[in-house]
């Protein structure tokens, strides 16, 4: 397998909105990411992810841009932006960048030109449609609730958006676009950034038919069906590749909804002629209802343990896993899988970072970050869960109380509230009045408390990240093989890495109970290949208690998770 910085490193992601205010308004901003870059080098993270920060109307929090080349206000400066990359690179942290280009802001200057009538020169820019009927060209609906078709008065024709209606999607069939799009990608490559992170990239090709979809909720079709891997996501891929990507020493990400490990072996495929990983999101899905997302219940681990050791194995050797449970999309995992505790934040952590693949950590992991404990809709400012609220009981769908419990539980927005620094006003995040909600619990949870504190949530994937990154079981951890063990349990996530002569057991009891797990003495891994066990002859390498040992009959405590070689 290929060897690349990428594969060995450990990614941050930050939500610059909520991460750190540094001139008091209240919104976190680039300065306040540069103020933070000691704290980030000490965790031991060497990729950030920036979430956008271009210029935009923030209709959907910055994924609506109006100006690729320039910084969106609130966050500062493109000098600001600058100075960001410099300090970063100086303390070995790269940049990746949030690339949105399926779709742009309404206020673009592109889709400004665009509607301004039906013959000018950038009309096919977007995807632009007659009236079927007198009504919408199909029954497509929006990400965010309602039709995916605006009426737009003035050229009398609905355009296409997948997400808010004032996030046009691009027509990337147009190879003018193609070339914008590559152009902008080259400015930011120019300035040194790392990176791309591409949002909802499997979109950019759809399929040319544009027929109605089946309707799963009795509303509007199932969009996803008909808008991603069109027929030439491939070819535009590839292109990008030999147009831009081939030609910088860059670590990408394509954010693909729905995707198959078959599609995944394409687009990240080991020969590097596409993408280098791509984000799956089956394993935080497998907690969803009948229909859809919007459903609390806990999360089924033999279902995600299933799920997460298929991508690993039809994964390796032929693309490179990218391995998350949060990010600004999902609520917090230690609300999810975990019980708050910070325990059970650090087993979460054992148990989804010990596999093959790129580790990404959201901001506010490394503390132990829990959901916020929101009550009425009016508490929320994502468009999701707020659109989708009003759509289901205005249908009649479903019970008002029960769905916002679980809009409570699911809800982006959990991932969204402020960064909690500190005991201080506002978590430490800001000295003016907060964009948005601080957890009430910012003074229990919080980096000032947890930086020095040897049982920490931080001090523990401070300690986890070393072993990934800089010992002697690194090569083994990054790219070694993946076994699952017990699969049907339904408390213990148990697997074996193994690679040359080193072989190491993780075992992580993801409950609050006690539970007993047998340590077996062999695994088969085919008719060739026979793993020994001998937990006598056991190394820990790191756990969430301080006395843990292995033993054939393992006796876990709750939330005990540790990593052996064997």
């Amino acid at each position: 397998m290929k060897k690349t910085w990428w594969k060995e490193s450990v990614v941050y992601e930050i939500y610059p909105r909520s991460f750190c205010d540094s001139n008091g308004d209240g919104i976190g901003d680039l300065n306040g990411i540069t103020g933070k870059l000691d704290y980030l080098s000490d965790l031991g993270i060497n990729v950030i992810w920036l979430a956008p920060v271009y210029k935009s109307p923030n209709d959907d929090n910055g994924y609506d841009i109006s100006d690729y080349r320039d910084i969106m206000d609130e966050f500062g400066t493109m000098e600001d932006y600058d100075h960001l990359l410099e300090e970063a690179h100086k303390r070995g942290i790269k940049i990746v960048m949030d690339l949105v280009a399926n779709h742009t802001s309404d206020e673009h200057a592109w889709f400004v030109e665009s509607r301004s009538s039906r013959d000018n020169d950038k009309r096919d820019y977007y995807i632009w449609r007659d009236p079927v009927d007198g009504k919408e060209p199909t029954n497509w609906g929006s990400c965010f609730g309602g039709s995916a078709w605006e009426w737009d008065e003035k050229t009398g024709q609905y355009y296409l958006h997948c997400f808010s209606r004032k996030q046009p999607d691009l027509n990337w069939d147009n190879p003018r676009v193609r070339e914008e799009v590559f152009d902008l990608m080259r400015f930011w490559c120019e300035k040194g950034i790392d990176g791309f992170r591409m949002d909802v990239i499997s979109m950019i090709s759809k399929k040319p038919d544009f027929v109605d979809a089946p309707v799963d909720d009795g509303i509007y079709g199932n969009t996803s069906l008909e808008v991603s891997y069109g027929p030439h996501l491939h070819e535009y891929l590839k292109e990008m590749n030999q147009k831009v990507l081939a030609r910088y020493d860059l670590m990408t990400v394509g954010e693909c909804g729905g995707v198959t490990t078959e599609h995944a072996k394409k687009i990240a495929n080991a020969e590097g002629t596409e993408l280098g990983m791509v984000f799956q999101f089956e394993h935080v899905s497998v907690d969803g209802g009948p229909d859809g997302k919007w459903y609390k219940k806990p999360m089924p681990l033999p279902a995600l343990k299933e799920n997460l050791s298929k991508w690993q194995r039809e994964l390796d050797g032929r693309a490179w896993n990218s391995l998350f449970f949060g990010n600004h999309d999902q609520p917090r995992i230690v609300s999810r899988i975990g019980d708050n505790s910070p325990i059970s934040a650090k087993a979460a952590a054992v148990a989804l970072y010990s596999m093959q693949g790129t580790p990404y950590l959201y901001q506010g992991e490394e503390l132990g970050m829990t959901n916020y404990p929101f009550k009425g809709i009016e508490d929320y400012d994502d468009l999701e869960c707020i659109n989708a609220y009003h759509q289901i009981v205005e249908a009649g769908f479903r019970d008002p109380e029960e769905l916002l419990e679980a809009i409570a539980y699911k809800s982006r927005d959990n991932a969204r509230t402020p960064m909690q620094w500190s005991d201080e006003e506002n978590a430490g995040f800001t000295t003016g009045t907060p964009w948005f909600h601080i957890n009430p619990n910012y003074r229990e949870i919080n980096a000032k408390s947890q930086i020095y504190d040897p049982d920490s949530v931080y001090s523990f994937y401070k300690r986890y990240f070393a072993l990934r990154t800089d010992s002697p079981w690194k090569n083994l951890l990054v790219y070694g093989k993946y076994q699952l063990l017990a699969p049907e349990d339904e408390a213990v996530f148990a697997y074996i890495r193994y690679a040359d002569e080193q072989k190491l057991l993780v075992v992580c009891n993801l409950s609050a109970a006690d539970r007993t797990f047998e340590v077996p003495e062999s695994v088969q891994i085919d008719p060739s290949l026979s793993l020994l066990i001998n937990p006598d002859e056991s190394q820990l390498l790191i756990s969430t208690y301080k006395d843990s040992r292995l033993s054939r009959t393992l006796l876990l405590r709750p939330w005990e998770a540790g990593i052996w070689a064997v």
